[in-house]
């Protein structure tokens, strides 16, 4: 007979009628450069989280984004909690990832079930149940009253019958099948709010997208009907998380400003909460207009990521997107004029993508003028119009995921595409971006209103720390990036006294040893602002500089615990033979 190393789901029902389940959201196959697009838990495990622990259910969420190659601390985890039921959010990238937890999992107790849930889930879940025995369940689509149902049928521990439960493929007489199609909640506010349970920056108001672009999942996950959650309910969810500490949050829905009169009564609620937090969202240029952006920037909003894709109508019209350029170029014109970041994501390597091609993108920038911009190269996902393309072209069945990789790169399967090519379009469209960016910045030409001056101060003064300290402040091909940056911060107070600007002239300065400037720009500011701890440091290390250590001391000693403070007071006293 097997031994578990944990109780098995039938035995724990008999001790304590209270099963443990576990939701995984797992590693990637593959190390990122930067972990901001991966890190985050998505927002429906949560959700489906949420409604278990509003049944009375012992739930936890393990964030597993970065444990790939540490597979023994996995282990003692599982053992530590031992779990009945582990749910994993499954992408593309982090598939493989789920597999070998779920082997781990299974190796220490063979009884623990294993669910699959996600896109990624979802549209292989015939290729999963086939070729992977770890795997026991998938939840197909959206999951919360799936999963919910599945977890009190597994809880009876007499013998699962999945059949009567809707949107779930299992395995049957040793092949996968799936149940009836769960009906979609219509209602998305009857669902219990996570943020209830849970602490989250990432964040979203609807569920579907209206458009149907042809490298996108989101259509056949969620259909092509949005739904919405009214906006009580969305502000109610991030004032709970406002409670809890978070200030700045991720708006994720596939096109949030979708309903022109919903988006303005959440800003205004927004407003009339004073929740104080920044936000960035992702919208269509054809749902942006100077109705809502005044209240959109009001509310906290800082930026707003829009699909360019390319600069080539042809193309676009080729991913679903038949945008005319004119319409891009207002869209940017409008978002930044009420000094909102506009960026813009950008695809290459499509289909029909030349030299040409990408300068036509290149050329697209000059027009739209983005503030951020962000490319991809064209990946083939399951679920998308491109992948059935793929596969009727190239004969291939959804075996190819049986290979140990995150995705299959479009310019892979087209004979006219190479990795040289593709190296060199990136190249060019980075090096195109960087070089325009400086241009850009100074061209910014906002909107001339009372009520707006010190939003726009807090705008320049924003955008002013990307290129003095913040993500620009480290790309070497963006030239100028000191004197764009005190341009910016001169400009923002100009506008609007914003102690931002003050504390960036000041470290500007401090870089070039002026500490007398430094000083009197900082004193300018603290007298504005006497009471930020960040304007009196910076001041006091100013003094360090200039040998005055009395004086230093007496700044550093408003705020003994900001952070650096303890160091400068120790060193301070150490100069003055204390």
């Amino acid at each position: 007979m097997a031994t578990s190393a944990w109780r098995s789901p039938a035995q724990r029902h008999r001790i304590d009628a209270n099963m443990k389940i576990l939701f995984v959201y797992p590693y990637c196959l593959e190390d990122r450069i930067d972990s901001e697009d991966v890190k985050a838990v998505p927002i429906g495990l949560y959700y489906v989280a949420a409604m278990l622990k509003e049944n009375g259910y012992d739930t936890e969420i393990m964030n597993w984004h970065d444990l790939r190659r540490t597979p023994d601390s996995i282990s003692a985890v599982l053992m530590d909690k031992k779990p009945d039921v582990i749910g994993f959010s499954v992408l593309h990238a982090n598939r493989w990832g789920a597999i070998e937890i779920a082997r781990i999992a299974k190796g220490l107790n063979p009884q623990v079930k294993i669910v699959f849930g996600g896109v990624g889930a979802t549209t292989l879940w015939h290729h999963l149940l086939t070729h992977f025995k770890e795997i026991d369940y998938v939840i197909l689509g959206e999951g919360e009253t799936g999963f919910f149902h599945l977890i009190q049928a597994i809880e009876k521990g007499d013998g699962v019958e999945p059949e009567a439960i809707h949107g779930i493929a299992y395995r049957k007489q040793g092949g996968p099948v799936k149940t009836a199609e769960a009906e979609a909640v219509r209602d998305l506010d009857r669902l219990p709010d996570p943020s209830r349970f849970f602490t989250f920056q990432h964040v979203s108001s609807t569920r579907g997208c209206p458009k149907n672009c042809t490298f996108c999942g989101s259509p056949r996950f969620w259909g092509k009907a949005v739904r919405f959650h009214s906006p009580a309910y969305f502000v109610r969810q991030l004032e709970r998380l406002a409670r809890k500490g978070v200030s700045f949050f991720y708006f994720s829905d596939d096109t949030f400003t979708i309903d022109s009169r919903r988006t303005i009564d959440i800003c205004n609620k927004i407003i009339e909460k004073k929740l104080g937090i920044t936000w960035a969202a992702i919208s269509h240029v054809d749902y942006i207009n100077e109705d809502i952006l005044p209240w959109m920037r009001k509310a906290g909003c800082i930026q707003i990521s829009f699909g360019v894709e390319s600069g080539s109508e042809k193309i676009r019209k080729l991913f679903g997107k038949p945008i005319k350029t004119e319409r891009l170029i207002e869209a940017f014109t409008l978002t930044r004029a009420y000094g909102i970041m506009p960026r813009a994501y950008f695809i290459y390597g499509s289909p029909g993508e030349t030299l040409k091609t990408i300068e036509q993108s290149i050329d697209l920038m000059d027009q739209i003028k983005p503030l951020g911009a962000i490319f991809y190269i064209l990946d083939v996902f399951p679920g998308t119009a491109l992948y059935q393309d793929f596969k009727k072209r190239n004969h291939a069945t959804d075996d190819i995921w049986l290979e140990r990789i995150e995705d299959i790169m479009y310019f892979q399967t087209d004979p006219h595409l190479s990795q040289d090519q593709i190296l060199d379009f990136g190249r060019r469209l980075r090096a195109g971006f960087y070089e325009k960016l400086p241009k850009f910045v100074e061209q910014i030409d906002l909107v001339d209103r009372e009520d707006f001056r010190g939003l726009h101060a807090d705008f320049l003064s924003r955008l002013a720390m990307t290129f003095s300290h913040g993500d620009y402040a480290a790309i070497a091909a963006i030239k100028g990036k000191e004197v764009i940056a005190e341009s910016l911060y001169r400009r923002s107070l100009g506008y609007f006294p914003n102690r931002r600007a003050y504390l960036g002239l000041g470290m500007i300065y401090q870089m070039r040893r002026d500490f007398e400037k430094s000083t009197a720009i900082l004193a300018e500011g603290l007298n504005r602002f006497p009471d930020s701890d960040l304007l009196t440091v910076c001041q006091g290390i100013n003094w360090m500089n200039r040998g005055d250590y009395r004086t230093a001391l007496s700044f550093f000693n408003k705020f003994p615990f900001s952070p650096g403070a303890a160091g400068y007071i120790d060193e301070c006293h150490r100069l003055l033979g204390k």
